[in-house]
């Protein structure tokens, strides 16, 4: 097992650092990261997709500066440092460049706007605070005093919330559809600016939860939404392309 840094007397070894990836809860998004991008890279050259010679040496070549590999002896230094050949970064610069071409074909300007158009309701969000209680007499109590006075839902919520968002009065911010309870979210999604809702029993009635709707924001297919939309497909994407492989973990 390749030894990957000592410490005194102490050997990391490359199966240990695997084991605290595992330990850690973050060995599974790291594979998970890894298959993803193998499996851009095995489609694209499925599809005859190719980085040319010129483009290689391009990324190459701002890789290297953005490194600051500027003299030969720099670049051999980093590649004795990673354990890399010339020829692992060229085939690592080329499946690169093949997973960005490939995952622009997935989310073009056209594939977008159909998806937003198709899918336009889940990108609609709501700016809510809420105030969450004990018990239902209580919900109960603090939702008559703010039906009589709305504008003094910031104060009670810094009063008598046990949410984190109290010192913020009850402010949680945007929320996306898929963000609430399902019953909870339809009843808030669909009701007006300025309106109270609640109190919503937590699943074992161990909390009370009051909302009031600040804002609320139709979809629009602006810069974040347009970045979400080309998560969304290339997530898509993936899952088609993982059913044509067998993917196995050791």
């Amino acid at each position: 097992m390749t030894d990957l840094v000592k410490i005194d007397d102490e050997v990391i070894t490359a199966e240990d650092f695997v084991k605290l990836l595992k330990f850690t809860g973050r060995f599974d998004e790291l594979m998970e990261d890894i298959v993803k991008d193998k499996l851009t890279i095995h489609a694209a050259r499925k599809q005859g997709i190719e980085a040319t010679p010129e483009a290689i040496q391009e990324r190459a070549d701002q890789l290297r500066r953005v490194r600051g590999l500027h003299r030969a002896v720099d670049m051999n230094r980093y590649l004795d440092s990673t354990g890399l050949t010339l020829d692992d970064f060229e085939q690592l610069i080329t499946e690169m460049l093949l997973h960005e071409m490939m995952s622009e074909k997935i989310g073009t300007d056209d594939a977008v706007e159909e998806y937003f158009t198709l899918n336009s309701p889940k990108f609609d969000s709501i700016d809510v605070s809420h105030i969450v209680l004990d018990s239902e007499g209580k919900a109960r109590e603090i939702m008559a005093i703010l039906e009589d006075d709305p504008d003094s839902f910031e104060d009670l919520a810094r009063e008598h919330s046990l949410s984190d968002t109290r010192e913020d009065g009850g402010y949680i911010g945007k929320v996306l559809r898929g963000a609430l309870q399902t019953e909870v979210e339809a009843k808030v999604f669909n009701a007006s600016e300025g309106e109270l809702l609640g109190p919503f029993p937590s699943d074992d009635e161990a909390y009370f939860e009051i909302f009031t709707v600040n804002a609320k924001r139709p979809a629009m297919l602006n810069e974040d939404t347009t970045a979400e939309v080309r998560r969304l497909l290339k997530d898509e994407w993936i899952a088609a392309r993982a059913q044509e492989h067998v993917i196995q973990m050791p």
